[in-house]
């Protein structure tokens, strides 16, 4: 009878997500992702709605885009959050002692943006948005890292991960097509007012999500730094000179990335709007580079420690004992924060990084490559209006990728985590030959529509919402088809996306969770970033029927990358005998 128990509780399926959903962390992990997805879409998106209508200019516009740049290299700043204590907080939790008051401080912003008046008060408007985007990236490591931290037998690490992202799509729904329509009858104050006593709401509930202890006793702390410090000095650690050579190597590499981001940022605050560095060029150009300097690069140098300490090189023979004989020293504070996350990927996946590494470079390939190109070839190449893209990809295309998501937390229940990061790879490079179809007059789209009633739906949704989406022109002739396609393919990044973020949250080690995952996320797309002149010259040359076709094969290597993964984590799963949710056998990180 027992046996029968265990395993109806441990069956897989909708039982097993309902068990999770009914788990107080799956509720905060709403709460969070929710947190996560708005203020991007009002920091980054709808804000260019109110600055155009407080007839701000296009150059100083430009200058609002800088706070984007707080998400691309928010992993500059994610050693602090591993090893920093914030004085007075501690006592919260590990992770909530960031969460929380960066949750605070994104409402604070927004609803004194409510206050103000872009026009006549353009400095105080920017200030706020950059302290507020800053913010907003600074608790998407936190709770990053906290949802690798709680996940549990009943929270799963999948689960939550899914729940995570649907909370993200909702609240860019929520603060992007709903925030403009609110605008339209409220105004803007009303809307960011709201939406700021939202943040700020979650932020006090953030206080009592479940999290790691963090002791506030500081003499504890001290004695735990030393501890740590200690385990630097054990015999078989490397030697104080190489971990200092390998110290001064990164630090150089990441002192050379901040000071880059910060003059650029400085320039573009401080310099004429006929001379400000264009924003657009420095992520494409030096994007690339600094995450090659802070990631790749170091990933060799960490490579390099762990070779001098697996050959007996350069390593410490004798040491008189954890704790005895060795200060605290900032060398070694600096070591743990900034390469010793780097030295323990490396040393407990080996090789086998490389796999690591490339699947995120590339799995993401097929939609980031050619993203920038979606509203030209929408708007310029099919000729449809702004409304009917909005409607498109704004309504259904969100509800589309949450459907996505849901489906694809209930499979990975059935079918494990590499079954369905293998399967959304092979969607998502299948959904660019639908836009291959559409390119060519989208026949096959519209048969596909008409044939299970989508068209109808469209019709009927599009009427529904005419005086809030079509007030400047009734919808086009063939919307349905590009709704059509539109939610196939952001079906299909649901599906992967829950699969992608569960193994990515799978991989890195609890003790440096907002580190490994901050480097790798930062790398995701990356491919996409690189390839997009070369895309775009192609577009030019080929017109995109070809460009499409040629994405879906590219997404074929993402494909064979996820089998030699999923390979992978069997083998090290039979070797090492520990059973994780996935069903799979994996190494303890």
């Amino acid at each position: 009878m027992a046996e029968a128990a265990a395993a109806e509780k441990t069956k897989p399926g909708w039982g097993e997500v309902f068990r999770s959903l009914n788990n107080r962390k799956s509720g905060f992990m709403v709460l969070f992702g929710f947190a996560q997805g708005l203020p991007p879409a009002l920091f980054l998106g709808t804000l260019y709605a109110w600055l155009s209508e407080a007839e701000v200019d296009l150059e100083t516009m430009g200058v609002f885009s800088l706070v984007g740049l707080a998400y691309a290299f928010q992993f500059l700043w994610s050693p602090l959050l591993d090893k920093v204590d914030i004085p007075g907080l501690r006592r919260l939790g590990k992770r909530k002692q960031w969460i929380a008051p960066m949750q605070l401080i994104i409402g604070i912003a927004l609803v004194v943006m409510s206050t103000l008046n872009p026009a006549t008060s353009l400095g105080w408007f920017s200030l706020l948005a950059a302290i507020g985007a800053f913010a907003s990236a600074t608790q998407d490591i936190g709770i990053n890292a906290w949802r690798i931290d709680v996940a549990d037998e009943v929270a799963t690490l999948d689960i939550l991960s899914t729940i995570t992202q649907m909370g993200f799509r909702l609240a860019s729904l929520v603060g992007g097509a709903i925030g403009l329509i609110l605008a339209e009858r409220y105004g803007w104050p009303f809307v960011y007012v709201m939406f700021g006593g939202f943040m700020l709401v979650i932020g006090f509930a953030a206080l009592f999500a479940p999290d790691a202890r963090v002791s506030d006793d500081r003499v504890a702390n001290a004695a735990a730094s030393r501890e740590e410090v200690a385990e630097l000095y054990n015999v078989g650690e490397v030697t104080e000179k190489v971990r200092n050579r390998a110290l001064l190597a990164v630090g150089l590499l990441w002192g050379w990335a901040i000071v880059t981001v910060v003059v650029f940022m400085v320039r573009s605050m401080t310099a004429a709007a006929d001379a400000r560095p264009d924003v657009t060029e420095f992520t494409t150009t030096y994007g690339p580079l600094i995450v090659l300097a802070t990631i790749v690069v170091p990933a060799f140098i960490a490579a390099w420690v762990v070779k001098q300490q697996r050959d007996g090189k350069n390593v410490i023979s004798a040491a008189p004992g954890a704790g005895a004989g060795h200060s605290v020293k900032i060398t070694d504070h600096l070591y743990r924060a900034l390469v010793l996350p780097l030295v323990e990927f490396v040393n407990r996946m080996g090789w086998s990084l490389m796999l690591v590494l490339a699947l995120v470079l590339t799995y993401r390939i097929t939609d980031s490559v050619w993203g920038v190109f979606a509203y030209p070839f929408y708007l310029g190449e099919l000729g449809y209006t702004g409304e009917d893209v909005a409607f498109a990809s704004k309504i259904l295309g969100i509800f589309a990728i949450l459907i996505g998501l849901a489906l694809g937390g209930w499979l990975i229940t059935v079918f494990g985590r590499m079954f369905m990061l293998t399967l959304g790879a092979i969607i998502a490079a299948a959904t660019n030959l639908l836009y291959a179809n559409l390119a060519v007059g989208g026949a096959a789209m519209q048969a596909g529509s008409d044939a299970i009633g989508f068209t109808w739906l469209v019709d009927t949704i599009a009427g529904w919402l005419a005086p809030l989406f079509f007030v400047a022109a009734p919808p086009s002739e063939g919307l349905a088809k590009l709704a059509f396609t539109i939610f196939w393919e952001n079906l299909a990044i649901g599906i992967a996306g829950a699969a992608y973020i569960a193994w990515l949250s799978s991989i890195v080690a609890k003790k440096y969770a907002a580190v490994q995952f901050a480097l790798l996320a930062s790398l995701t797309l990356l491919i996409g970033t690189l390839g997009r002149g070369a895309l775009g010259q192609m577009i030019e040359d080929r017109g995109y029927y070809f460009v499409f076709i040629f994405t879906a094969l590219i997404g074929v290597v993402a494909v064979v990358l996820c089998v030699m993964e999923w390979i992978r984590e069997a083998r090290a799963g039979r070797n090492s005998g520990v059973v994780t949710p996935d069903r799979h056998v994996v190494a303890e990180a």
